[in-house]
């Protein structure tokens, strides 16, 4: 029995037969009939895919469509009365595998199984090619008609569809028409009527329909079906519809032709009550009560969220109500969808009875028709509460029984589950039995779990069939037999039975003999619980008896007994708890078992100590006998003669040397040394640097250039240039020495005689030659520039020309302009190669004897590599060896830690590797408990190439990043040791944040086998 909810549920002893029927081997060939007189299943070695299951009740027969079979069942013990082959034949399965389907796809899976009259519409996928066929019912065999069986059977075995034959002959068929599945339609044909479907590729009239059940009522068609929700403009939902058309609905004319004009949809809420309701959105099965104008629905949560279940039930009014509301349109695909008043409130199906072009349409619009389709009020369940909820469980398909019982009518509901069980429970609105489970029935074998695929109630005779993928079982409604006195009878809360006074038994309202002697108690669920725990009845007498102990010998006591019978455990019932037998008058002593071997020491150097250990089970004290004497655990001294090693430790550093430069950026240093040995880990020198304000700008000027004259007039008047340069450096650095500008003087010299100038003779010289504008006269090109003066980090180059005349002579004064031009070049910054950073400490060694290993790391950062310098050449990671001596004793290692057992321990080991004759001493295995940490891998940023999450930005994720580290990748415990100083044990705020992280994380403490905490 699965356990469902909290409420009770009656386990009878049928259960378990039914559960069980599976264990007896069925007939020969193609009947199977169980030697149980209540259950009789049908089989075919073979044959799967017992889905379609119809009641012919003129020849009280079961029709049943399988994978490539239809069969004839005689209605009373499932034994067959026809069996007809249909599978596609060679070249289709050929044709249908070339299109990249399996060969379990290319079968004939029947999906359309209607009886009407002496005929039945039987319609298979037939390997991709759908196929209908119209055979006699009486003989299957004999085909009547065949016609294509496309937009009326699918072609994928998957998809969902249905169907339904109208009394006047037409097929009503909902599924997809294409090869792909991408075109629904809901599709009229055969009969009388011109044949309609839905519009094409329009997702507003069907987006993405699964089809559920199909009804013929009055004068509609309903489809019941659930899509994705086209008004829902938050996201992607599903939501479960009702949609009918008019039976006589011929289409439109110009306007939706060949589709329907009376199409309507509204939606079905089936929800849990509250302040924000929790909706079951996804129809699954419906059942149609006709005499109570009833339709009952399973609905489901999405298949990506929580498994939850529900059961509601759907009065037509209610429906009618919602289609004779206003309907909900969207003007244009941008615009939101409002409400629209209806046109006409009570359609019922109204066609134009004038003898015009239009005679016989529908009286709706036909523009109405186009746009007007979805309504705006919702479809009510009965009640406020589905009938039926249950977590962790989805149900798929639903039958109903009415049954009447002592004072009113009860409708007993049959839901089947994913795990292929079904469930019988009560639709009434009494809210005290609301939801009660009377039994669930288990069909498959323990540990076997798989769908039922169809359900099928015959309520004249009370039975139920179930297709499941191998079979076809019957199951009687009512076993009131099986109560054997009028407690059972009485709280089993069956509707089916009541108990009869005057019978003395357990029967059905029909079969008591007098309505006034038969009582029935059907006010609140079943009261005895789903399942019985055991109890001890009384003790009996003490009796003599003998205690055969291999030390003590035999030896006479009294014993007395008891069984765990009052009551006896049942469904899955706990068994009693304590003793079954009771001994006196043989008492025995208890007796030490011998000491075990001395345990490991507690230190491997200096004085330690070591335990041994014994058990007073040698023998147990028994019945009264003393417990053993002495103590249980001795301790010795051990390692008192094996001194520890002088530590090896840095003296303090010394004091900081003067700075190599005032200013600009310099170096000093600090020196320690290694006491008691060489081999300290670091560096014993350590730089700093220091001054590292920049210095003050020096300049310097060139001395002037003597005067030179330019722009001589006749009179000897002229202009006088001299020329100087200024230099400026941070003397600290000699290399960045820069050119500055060049500064030029000019002033006018009149030749007057009123002031003497320095060029005068030089200009007595130039107006002794006449002036003679020489032509060509002028500068020469450029020359090219000469290399620059640094490398990088900003220099300088020049080029240079000449004022040349015609004959080639140089004459500087004569051209206007400067000889020499100046460039800024080189002004990217000078490459800085990477350099290593002082070795880290090395780390504990691995092992405390036997040979360890133990490593430092240093990193590339001093300097670290920047404009396009060298990395650093050599290894991040040393390793060296260490604690090479033999463990005490002769001992090896110890092994790693095992995986956690059933018991909750590891163990690990160890070898004896003395070459003596002398064993070892101590044990060679230790065991301790599994220690339970949290193993949580980084959220986000995980990196690939690093194995590790990206910046660890507080203590508390440095802990995780910790326990990943011991757990899986001892990369993340370098990454973390690189980014945050959380790791040293000295940090107090990481103690502390580590003690919050697992107080934090401990209801998510998960036992990791491969963890040390």
């Amino acid at each position: 029995m699965r356990k469902l909810d909290n409420r009770s549920i009656i386990c009878v002893d049928i259960l378990r037969t039914l559960a069980f029927h599976w264990l007896i081997p069925s007939m020969q060939h193609l009947c199977g009939v169980s030697k149980d007189p209540w259950i009789s299943i049908f089989s075919q070695p073979g044959v799967k895919d017992y889905s379609q299951l119809t009641l012919d009740l003129t020849r009280n027969e079961l029709i049943v469509g399988a994978r490539n079979y239809l069969f004839r069942l005689d209605l009373n013990n499932m034994s067959l009365a026809q069996a007809t082959e249909w599978a596609p034949d060679e070249e289709t399965r050929r044709s249908c595998q070339s299109k990249g389907k399996t060969e379990i796809e290319c079968q004939n899976y029947i999906r359309v199984l209607l009886l009407n009259k002496t005929e039945v519409m039987t319609c298979g996928t037939n390997a991709f090619q759908p196929l209908c066929i119209t055979r006699e019912v009486g003989n299957m065999s004999r085909v009547l008609e065949r016609v294509n069986g496309v937009a009326r059977c699918p072609y994928d075995p998957r998809h969902n569809s249905t169907s339904v034959v109208t009394e006047s002959g037409e097929l009503y068929a909902a599924t997809v028409i294409d090869f792909s599945g991408r075109d629904p339609v809901i599709y009229r044909s055969l009969g009388g009527m011109p044949p309609l479907r839905t519009a094409q590729y329009n997702s507003k009239w069907l987006n993405e329909p699964h089809f559920i059940s199909a009804y013929e009522i009055g004068l509609f068609t309903f489809f019941f079906l659930r899509e994705n929700a086209v008004e829902h403009d938050c996201g992607k939902t599903v939501y479960s519809r009702v949609a009918r058309v008019c039976k006589n609905d011929i289409g439109g004319r110009f306007l939706l032709e060949d589709t329907w004009t009376t199409f309507m949809k509204a939606r079905l809420n089936c929800s849990r009550s509250g302040e924000i309701p929790f909706y079951y959105n996804e129809l699954q099965s419906t059942f149609y009560l006709p005499e109570q104008d009833l339709i009952y629905g399973i609905f489901t949560t999405n298949v990506n969220s929580i498994a939850a279940s529900a059961v509601c039930a759907f009065n037509l009014s209610a429906i009618t109500q919602a289609f004779n509301g206003p309907f909900r349109s969207q003007e244009n695909p941008r615009s939101t969808w409002l409400p629209t008043p209806n046109p006409i409130r009570d359609f019922q199906c109204g066609t134009i009875s004038d003898h015009g072009p239009n005679e016989g349409l529908t009286e709706r619009s036909l523009q109405d028709a186009q746009r007007l389709y979805l309504m705006n009020d919702v479809v009510q369940p009965e009640s406020v509460d589905p009938l039926v909820m249950q977590d962790d469980v989805r149900f798929s398909n639903l039958v109903v029984d009415i049954v009447q019982g002592m004072d009113t009518l009860y409708h007993v509901m049959y839901i089947s589950t994913e795990y292929g069980t079904i469930l019988k429970a009560l639709a009434t609105p009494n809210k005290n039995l609301q939801g009660c489970y009377l039994e669930e029935m288990e069909l498959l074998p323990p540990g076997v779990q798989e769908p039922i695929l169809s359900l099928q109630i015959l309520h004249s005779d009370r039975s139920l069939f179930v297709g499941l993928s191998d079979r076809v079982m019957k199951i009687p409604l009512e076993r009131c037999g099986t109560y054997k006195t009028e407690t059972m009878c009485l709280e089993a809360r069956d509707p089916y039975c009541g108990w009869d006074f005057r019978q003395r038994r357990c029967t059905t309202l029909e079969d008591s003999s007098n309505m006034s002697q038969w009582k029935q108690n059907i006010t609140v669920c079943p009261l005895r619980n789903q399942t019985t725990n055991g109890g001890f009845g009384p003790w009996a007498q003490w009796q003599p008896c003998n205690n055969d102990d291999p030390v003590d010998g035999v030896s006479s006591c009294l014993c007395r007994s008891r069984s765990c019978d009052s009551p006896l455990p049942r469904c899955g019932g706990k068994n009693c708890v304590g003793t079954t037998i009771e001994v006196s008058n043989c008492s025995r002593n208890g007796g030490w078992t011998p000491w075990s071997s001395w345990g490991q020491c507690s230190t491997t150097c200096g004085t330690g100590f070591e335990l041994r250990q014994r058990s007073c089970n040698n023998p147990s004290p028994r019945h009264g006998g003393r417990v053993c004497v002495g103590p249980s655990r001795d301790e010795r001294f051990c390692n008192e003669g094996v001194p520890c090693p002088q530590p090896i430790f840095w003296t303090p550093w010394s004091s900081w040397t003067k700075c190599s430069t005032a200013c600009g950026g310099g170096v000093h240093s600090r020196v320690r040394t290694c006491e008691n040995g060489n081999s300290c880990p670091g560096c014993a020198l350590e730089y700093k640097a220091c001054n590292l304000e920049a210095c003050p700008e020096v300049k310097r000027n060139t001395p002037w250039t003597p005067w030179m004259p330019f722009n001589v007039t006749q009179s000897g008047a002229r202009h006088e240039q001299r020329t100087r340069y200024m230099c400026r450096a941070h003397l600290s650095d000699p290399h960045e020495l820069q050119i500055g500008r060049r500064k030029t003087e000019t002033r006018i010299c009149k030749h007057d005689g009123t002031a003497a100038c320095e060029t005068d003779s030089l200009v007595e010289e130039l107006l002794k030659i006449p002036v003679v504008r020489v032509a060509g006269l002028g500068w020469s090109s450029w020359e090219t520039w000469s290399s620059c003066s640094q490398s990088c980090s900003k220099g300088y180059r020049t080029r240079r020309r000449t004022c040349t005349g015609p004959e080639g002579k140089s004459a500087p004064a004569a051209c206007r302009g400067s000889p020499v031009e100046y460039q800024d070049c080189n002004v990217q910054a000078c490459p800085v190669n990477g350099a290593w950073s002082c070795w880290s400490p090395w780390s504990q060694c691995s092992v405390g004897c036997g040979g360890g290993h133990y490593q430092r790391t240093r990193s590339c950062n001093s300097p670290t590599p920047a404009s396009g310098g060298d990395i650093c050449i050599g290894l991040h990671t040393e390793e060296a060896l260490c604690n090479t001596h033999t463990c005490d004793g002769g001992w090896m290692t110890w092994s790693q830690w095992s995986a956690c057992d059933d018991s909750g321990l590891q163990m690990r080991s160890r070898v004896c590797g003395s070459q003596s004759s002398i064993p070892c001493v101590g044990n060679s295995t230790q065991r301790r408990d599994c220690n339970e940490i949290p193993v949580i891998l980084p959220a986000s940023g995980f990196d690939k190439d690093q194995q590790c999450g990206g910046k660890w930005i507080n203590s508390c994720l440095c802990f995780v990043c910790l326990l990943v580290q011991v757990c899986f990748a001892p990369v993340c415990f370098h990454r973390c040791l690189e980014h945050d100083v959380c790791f040293h044990a000295s940090n107090v705020s990481f103690m502390s944040s580590v003690s919050f992280c697992i107080n934090l994380l401990k209801p998510k403490i998960r036992r990791n086998p491969h963890c040390v905490y």
